[in-house]
């Protein structure tokens, strides 16, 4: 069935069109990004459907936009591996939310983005913009990589979207970038051309782990068994605090804790030890956290230098807010600064946690709305 058969035309009238979630106003976001077809909008109406696809759960929203406003209208989460692909999660969208026909789609996927076509990192999906436009009958098609997607997000963020860790030297303009831990590990970077800022994509977390210490090396060798290659994905990415405990169990022979132990048999490994860690309860949880966070502060580190990000270093995902306290406490910071030589540069970074998990789903929606086509 084609999308067009599920959703009429989006018209103003609509009666969710008054169930307003949020609107930003895109003549003046918190942060400018480069945005070439605001301008030509004008006071033309465009919707958007924009969504954020990773390989756990699928965001999608409707937005309208002119030039001088984005709002966000209706939003629905879907799980990811219960569909075969993401056009039956948008005609589930649709169904659920009839009285919408979009003039663009744009969607942010969890994996690298070639000519139109992308696989999911962690998901067996091909997502292809030729095949949606297909049985959408929508002709405006972008995709997009998620964390690309996170980045052009920043422009609808305010300042409750944020917790700054660190403050670094504020008013400092510069490159940005973003590192996000959660299933997997996403980061990209903001390039400043003296005027805004341009987002843009990489896929640095699978980017081989740096080791410096003899434990170091215990672990990565330890978590060779498992993957072909050990990447930063592999230290900081979800399954990786899980990964880390075995290593503390198994080869540093740390005592394991019964009750932790029998609560991964109901709940997510990584999440039972994190939040163990956090509270206090477990001290190889509080080892194996305090670990993970020093892998985090290494990369960040990394990232910054990499890009130069003098404008600001942003921690997404869904890992950082969970572990809130841990990155609050003076390890995350020591660490950091802890590189070659660089340490006066890394100290006028300021760090930012951004606390809006429907980041990607904005920046979709931003993108779509206001790229050129």
């Amino acid at each position: 069935m084609r999308l067009s058969e599920l959703a009429p035309r989006f018209f103003q009238s609509n009666p969710l069109h008054s169930n307003l979630n949020r609107s930003f106003m895109a003549d003046s976001p918190m942060i400018a990004l480069n945005f070439p077809g605001r301008h030509l909008l004008g006071n033309t109406k465009r919707c958007v459907l924009a969504g954020d696809v990773g390989g756990t759960k699928a965001n999608l929203a409707i937005f309208e936009a002119t030039a001088d406003q984005i709002t966000l209208i209706k939003t629905s989460s879907y799980h990811s591996g219960q569909y075969p692909s993401v056009i039956r999660i948008i005609q589930q969208f649709f169904r659920e939310n009839p009285g919408y026909k979009p003039d663009r789609i744009c969607l942010g996927v969890a994996g690298p983005v070639f000519e139109g076509h992308a696989e999911i990192t962690n998901l067996p999906w091909v997502i292809d913009k030729k095949e949606i436009a297909a049985a959408s009958g929508v002709q405006q098609i972008s995709l997009i990589n998620d964390l690309e997607a996170t980045a052009y997000g920043l422009a609808g963020m305010e300042e409750k979207d944020f917790l700054v860790l660190h403050p670094g030297e504020p008013g400092i303009q510069g490159n940005m970038a973003v590192l996000a831990p959660g299933t997997g590990l996403g980061e990209a970077g903001l390039f400043w051309d003296g005027h805004v800022h341009h987002p843009f994509a990489t896929e640095g977390g699978h980017s081989d782990l740096s080791c410096r210490s003899a434990e170091d090396m215990e672990l990565h060798d330890f978590l060779l068994q498992k993957y072909k290659v050990v990447s930063w994905e592999s230290a900081i990415g979800g399954p990786a605090i899980h990964d880390i405990y075995n290593f503390l169990c198994q080869v540093k022979k740390r005592p394991a804790n019964a009750a932790v132990t029998d609560a991964f048999m109901h709940d997510d490994p990584s999440a039972v030890i994190s939040e163990a860690a956090v509270a206090g309860t477990d001290p190889v949880c509080v080892e194996v956290m305090k670990l993970f966070v020093l892998y985090l502060a290494r990369e960040s580190c990394n990232l910054i230098l990499k890009m130069k990000a003098i404008g600001g270093l942003f921690l997404a995902g869904g890992i950082p807010p969970k572990i809130l306290p841990l990155l609050k406490q003076p390890d995350f910071y020591n660490n950091l600064l802890d590189c070659d030589r660089m340490q006066d540069l890394v100290k006028k970074v300021p760090v930012k946690l951004l606390l809006n998990d429907k980041a990607p789903m904005i920046g979709a929606g931003w993108y779509g709305a206001y790229f050129k086509s």
